[in-house]
């Protein structure tokens, strides 16, 4: 059976491929503008899933940076503070050995306790450190100040870790406790421990003047807090460390992540100017050719009104 091609079925075919080239050059031009060869879900289903899942991860690694610069910043409080400390441990020490010279006066001895009584003081107010409205020595009780300037050296902090997440199921944790720097009545206890007990101790002991204590055994706790201080300092700075090494990591991550997002999702701009030039001649060669078949029709139509 012969089939009769009418010229109006040639018509629609003619329009059928026009519009057909029109809708590629209109997709190139948009992918122009936009920089992007995904503007629409439709134009790569899996392109579209590859790049949200791109963004996920990046999302999950800034997050990751910005959890590591906090708990740096964090650990560089409580360096400052232990060093602080430490340097107020030393001062204590040069007066312990001054007492310990057996030519003071009691009166001597009095103005050495006071000036000691004042470093505990000092201490503590080191350890009470904030970083971003948190007592960076207090435990999980973060609220809180750990110790109170005076007589009482009880600690009002806990045992807890503070952690941060600084990569999938990796968790540092920040915080020194006082208890462990610097010492106090342990509450748990009821004893008083650490640095705070030996500083307590040397100031009775010049009260008493009890000068064997300050040219021995005094002098020998003084060292050994001290010691437990410079560890715990050194605790810091391993975790600080690691920390570096972690961020190395989490740059290096977002940049791969970056590069594969952007081989995703952005346009061959070079490519895409030249599939434009392309298509648009195509375009033109085909409103051409269709304006020729199309002409005929026309005329036998105008021929025959």
């Amino acid at each position: 059976m012969t089939i009769r091609v009418t010229q109006g079925m040639t018509a629609a075919d003619v329009l059928a491929s026009i519009e057909s080239i029109a809708a590629r050059l209109a997709h190139t031009q948009n992918v122009l503008a936009s920089g992007k060869q995904i503007n629409s879900p439709s134009d790569s289903p899996y392109g579209t899933a590859r790049a949200l899942d791109l963004r996920a991860e990046l999302a999950a690694t800034k997050q990751y940076e910005t959890n590591v610069g906090e708990a740096q910043s964090w650990l560089n409080v409580t360096d400052t503070a232990l060093g602080n400390i430490s340097s107020l441990v030393l001062r204590a020490r040069d007066l312990v050995v001054q007492a310990g010279n057996s030519t003071l006066s009691a009166s001597d001895r009095a103005d050495v306790a006071a000036e000691l009584t004042q470093i505990i003081d000092s201490i503590k107010t080191e350890a009470n450190t904030q970083y971003a409205g948190r007592y960076v020595f207090a435990g999980t009780q973060t609220t809180t100040p750990p110790y109170q300037l005076g007589a009482n050296d009880t600690y009002a902090g806990n045992s807890g870790a503070v952690e941060r997440e600084i990569g999938p199921n990796v968790k540092l944790q920040v915080n020194v406790t006082g208890l462990a720097a610097i010492g106090g009545v342990d509450p748990s206890t009821g004893q008083p421990t650490g640095l705070l007990k030996t500083l307590r101790d040397i100031v009775a002991d010049l009260n008493a003047g009890n000068m064997a204590n300050l040219q021995g055994a005094d002098l020998k706790a003084l060292d050994d807090a001290h010691d437990a201080l410079l560890n715990q300092r050194a605790i810091v700075g391993a975790r600080s460390n690691r920390l570096d090494g972690a961020s190395s990591r989490l740059s290096q991550l977002e940049e791969v992540s970056m590069s594969l997002l952007s081989q995703t999702e952005d346009a061959d701009m070079a490519k895409t100017l030249i599939d434009l030039s392309q298509e648009q001649a195509v375009y033109q060669a085909a409103l051409r050719a269709g304006a020729q078949l199309l002409q005929p029709s026309l005329m036998d139509f105008l021929a025959t009104g």
